[in-house]
């Protein structure tokens, strides 16, 4: 049995979480910004399929990807270098955050991100905390993702490809500008071959949350990314 989270109840201790599922803390609650950014702030995540309660988890052992460390692979290298497309930067959060629960995956009947879930990371987009990665082929958006930044932590949320490389165009470049930026980790939650990839590798919780704690406390004022932050030619 897990907690239930009535009103502003603070979340129950994370060595609490099952082990199976893996990672599943607590249910209930709201998608209000405040419960959202307590949440990220202390190493936990909404994820659950329409129809049920909110979902809380904080999985054991954690994937996570260090922007230096992002994996290009020799093809991806080759379409990064041609420079046939646009990246940009909060410039329509609204439709990242849509294509990303409206792609079919495999396995998948439906999408965990809602309306309501859409609603809600769109309140904080516009607050400045939740921000979009977009891909641009001819003027069409082909591909991206979204995620949140509080300090010098960003935490990965969907991504979604309707071109060859279109998502993993927009990690490349993301991960480019968290470096420079100097943000220390990207948080990607649950483990996939498709991370690790990407150079993703898994933690224990201790580690991340240790990490997590140190960047989330750097100063810093939330808002939105310049359009152009992340559009540099690859050399």
């Amino acid at each position: 049995m897990i907690p239930w989270l009535e009103g502003k109840a603070p979340f129950p201790p994370l060595e609490s979480a099952l082990l199976e599922p893996n990672g599943l803390l607590c249910a209930g609650g709201d998608l209000s910004p405040q419960r959202l950014l307590n949440a990220y702030q202390h190493g936990i995540f909404p994820w659950y399929a329409s129809g049920e309660p909110i979902l809380w988890w904080s999985p054991h052992p954690r994937m996570v990807l260090d922007p230096a460390a992002f994996r290009i692979s020799r093809s991806l290298r080759r379409c990064l270098r041609a420079g046939r497309y646009q990246v940009t930067l909060d410039r329509d959060f609204a439709a990242v955050i849509r294509a990303c629960a409206e792609v079919p995956r495999t396995g998948q009947d439906g999408s965990w991100i809602s309306r309501e879930m859409q609603h809600a990371y769109g309140q904080l987009a516009q607050l400045g905390f939740a921000h979009s990665v977009e891909t641009w082929i001819d003027g069409q958006l082909v591909g991206g993702l979204y995620g949140m930044a509080i300090g010098r932590m960003f935490y990965g949320e969907s991504m979604f490809s309707q071109a060859t490389d279109a998502s993993k165009i927009a990690a490349a470049h993301l991960a480019r500008f968290l470096e420079g930026e100097g943000y220390g980790m990207i948080d990607c939650q649950m483990k996939t071959a498709h991370l690790a990839s990407l150079g993703a590798r898994e933690i224990p919780r201790a580690e991340f949350m240790a990490r997590l704690r140190a960047l989330v406390a750097v100063p810093w004022q939330p808002g939105r990314w310049p359009v152009d932050g992340a559009s540099q030619p690859w050399s």
